[in-house]
């Protein structure tokens, strides 16, 4: 990759001991920009990516780099949004860097931008040069649900999980689990049936809905989509992690049940 000593990224926020985003103690990097509008979004704040602050891939590893000897041998760098493939020129000069540093690298996706058109799909084969995890959010399996619940298609990112596959890039499938939008057992199964058809997926792990973000939601004048909605029971979280197989792949229960 040729150097790129000028290219700046687009940073909505920083954050130093994040310990839910990847294996270890990590660095969080959250890019702005996000062409998705997820009714659930809990940081519509970083739709805009202009919104952010300005940084070079150097400036950001030397805030990272502050908090290493927090790390330990799992620990290291991961860079979520909004969505970080908007920005991939950067984000492969920042994650080329990282690993010239000997640094564990993580890309939180939603996956939306993906294509196998070029240029973007060279793009991000040279981004996955400098990769070591991606953990890839599938909001919803159903296409029609999906574009309810996002506003966007969800083919390109289901493509994009058959990519890594392809790759053998370690992944971990994230799902947000919202009631009545995408807690439905049939929907729940068909995602267990579609990840089970990957070979390269580490972990599965079920986010439960919450209501920390609405504040945003009313600050920026927008209407919060899902007022009255309630967080997911204990319940229902267990029933989806046992269809998911969270806790270990076993046989795929049918899906016409």
């Amino acid at each position: 990759m040729t150097e790129q000593n000028n290219l700046k990224g687009y940073i909505h926020s920083l954050e130093s001991f994040g310990s839910v985003d990847g294996p270890g103690v990590r660095y969080i990097i959250f890019m702005s920009g996000c062409a998705m509008r997820c009714q659930f979004c809990h940081n519509p704040d970083t739709w805009n990516m202009q919104s952010g602050t300005q940084y070079t891939a150097d400036e950001l590893l030397g805030q990272a780099l502050k908090y290493r000897s927090y790390w330990g041998s799992k620990g290291g760098i991961t860079v979520s949004g909004g969505e970080p493939l908007l920005q991939i020129e950067f984000l492969t000069e920042l994650f080329q860097k990282a690993k010239v540093a000997g640094i564990h690298t993580t890309l939180d996706t939603s996956g939306n931008p993906f294509t196998r058109e070029e240029p973007f799909f060279g793009r991000f084969q040279e981004l996955m040069k400098y990769t070591d995890l991606v953990l890839l959010d599938i909001k919803h399996m159903d296409e029609q649900q999906h574009e309810i619940l996002t506003g966007c298609t969800n083919r390109n990112i289901l493509d994009l999980a058959a990519c890594l596959s392809e790759m053998g890039k370690p992944v971990w499938i994230r799902h947000v689990l919202v009631p009545g939008k995408s807690d439905n057992d049939e929907y729940l199964r068909r995602l267990d049936a579609f990840i089970g058809t990957l070979e390269n997926v580490e972990k599965v792990e079920v986010l439960p809905y919450h209501t920390l973000g609405v504040f945003k939601w009313k600050e920026l004048g927008l209407t919060y989509p899902l007022e009255g909605v309630e967080v997911p029971s204990k319940e229902r979280i267990e029933n989806a992690e046992r269809l998911l197989h969270v806790h270990g792949r076993g046989p795929v229960e049918s899906v016409s049940e």
